[in-house]
């Protein structure tokens, strides 16, 4: 490898997405140099090449752990490629004030430029993203997304032994608090020395906004509080989303839910995930229009979702908001023994809500999703999560981005599903045990159908159809005559009926 040319090539890159001027050249190329342990350089004639960002970084990653500059570890090549990137990032003051002058402009210039900073400095990787397997599939509800996530790396033993040996540190505090912003990086914790952070207000509190590094769909952004504190659905909550969509009118937002089994992966900071896209469950129909007797100015409905859905329109940002923390607070103390629904046991709490706001056609909207996070001895992860027979497919929690109708599913799937595929067509094959009965089934339902042009198809029809019981499996007030009668008496019970 010619490291001079690569180095190049990189510096043309930056040049070439505006990351850097031709002023800021020779600086990047020094600091760069500076990284590498390089003292010289040699200017060759000019190449072209289909390397994008990434790939130029890997190269020079490599060259770091061939020469000993770094050891062959995960974790010390991202810290490298991420301090590199950094050579041709603005500091935060400038990203910030460029942003709010763009704001002033036009909002959605604004989050273009922010969101193209984010891919153009490999902080959102899109490579690694690209290696994710996306379709979109009809069902009863609307077209759902489903994708099967290949995109998070994978480390090999001798990095996770490094990081067994290390001692743990309280900085960061965690991966969503604003000091990640510049964060070199250590084994065992990722490189943040390229991210950068917008600073918001949202209901008269410090807050952040940043994009996912591992996008699952357009414009994936999320939104953090400046404290580090725990999760937290409330009307103060309700009051932020409100007042995100109303800066930010082009995006949703919504929060997972703040208790365990139903909340997401991180419930120790507030955050909330927004974005430029329209999921299947924004999309669903209205089912079942009713008033609410306190709020007259307040258009609600059930919404035709697997899940319980709670649908409010209003104009008026106060009036919504003092709706959907009346329903919230009614259904933290609500029971229905008889759907096995119970909202304490003890003094645990297992009643809450996923909300999402968005603005549409004028008007303010709040979605609420009812959630409950009970166990019992029949089903141990949760009553109201993925029961046994749909775990082979997707056994995680199920958080605001399934929720809304975009299964993330794990990467075991692509070479499992590849062995479904031979069963179902009669073929030799090494099938998981957990796969089994339901690749029997298949092969019963599909006999003398499937054929290999088109068991890839039903495949993806099948595995949608998993998503859709893992979905029911997390409504508490089921989609049957029973489930929907106990649905209307909750909202007859907050109408004081």
């Amino acid at each position: 490898m010619n490291i001079y040319q690569v180095i190049q090539q990189l510096i043309d890159c930056a040049l070439g997405l505006e990351l850097i001027e031709q002023e800021d050249e020779i600086y990047a190329r020094n600091q760069i140099l500076y990284l590498l342990r390089i003292n010289d350089f040699v200017a060759g004639e000019k190449s072209q090449s289909e390397d994008k960002i990434p790939d130029l970084l890997e190269k020079l990653a490599n060259y770091a752990c061939e020469n000993g500059i770094i050891e062959d570890l995960f974790d010390e090549k991202e810290i490298l490629a991420s301090n590199i990137m950094n050579c041709f990032m603005p500091k935060p003051s400038t990203v910030n004030r460029c942003f709010y002058e763009k704001y002033e402009e036009n909002v959605q210039d604004a989050t273009d430029y922010f969101y193209q900073l984010s891919r153009n400095s490999n902080y959102i990787q899109t490579k690694r993203i690209a290696k994710n397997i996306n379709y979109k599939f009809p069902t009863e509800y609307g077209e759902v997304d489903i994708t099967i996530n290949l995109s998070k790396p994978e480390k090999n033993p001798k990095d996770i032994m490094m990081e067994k040996g290390l001692k743990s540190t309280n900085y960061p505090k965690c991966l969503l608090c604003i000091e990640n912003e510049g964060y070199g990086g250590r084994i065992g914790y990722p490189a943040r020395a390229n991210h950068r952070l917008i600073r918001l207000t949202l209901a008269s509190e410090p807050w952040y906004l940043q994009y996912s590094p591992y996008v699952y769909y357009n414009e994936h952004c999320i939104v953090l509080s400046a404290e580090h504190r725990d999760m937290k659905i409330d009307h103060q909550g309700l009051l932020r989303l409100v007042s995100f969509v109303e800066q930010f009118p082009h995006y949703f937002v919504g929060s997972n839910a703040d208790l365990p089994i139903v909340g997401g992966s991180i419930l120790s900071h507030d955050h909330y995930q927004g974005g430029k896209y329209e999921f299947a469950m924004a999309k669903a129909a209205d089912e079942y229009p009713f008033q609410l007797t306190e709020f007259p100015a307040v258009k609600c409905a059930i919404v035709k979702w697997p899940m319980s859905v709670i649908r409010l329109r209003s104009e008026n940002a106060e009036n919504v908001v003092a709706a959907a923390s009346c329903i919230l607070d009614a259904w933290r103390k609500y029971d229905d023994p008889a759907l096995d629904i119970y909202a304490f046991t003890k003094e645990t709490p297992h009643n809450t809500i996923t909300p999402i706001a968005r603005k549409r056609h004028g008007l303010l909207e709040i979605d609420l999703v009812l959630r409950n996070n009970r166990t019992s001895e029949e089903h141990a992860l949760g009553i109201f999560h993925p029961h046994q027979d749909v775990q082979h497919i997707k056994k995680e929690n199920i958080g605001l981005i399934e929720v809304m109708g975009l299964a993330v599913l794990p990467a075991r799937l692509i070479s499992e599903l590849q062995e479904v595929e031979k069963y179902i067509l009669g073929k030799d094959h090494t099938i998981a045990e957990y796969h089994r009965v339901w690749a029997e089934q298949l092969y019963q339902q599909y006999k003398g159908q499937a054929n290999q042009e088109n068991v890839g198809e039903i495949i993806k029809k099948e595995v949608t159809a998993k998503f859709m019981r893992v979905l029911e499996d997390a409504g508490v007030f089921k989609r049957n005559e029973q489930g929907m009668a106990g649905f209307k008496k909750f909202i007859q019970h907050i109408n004081g009926i």
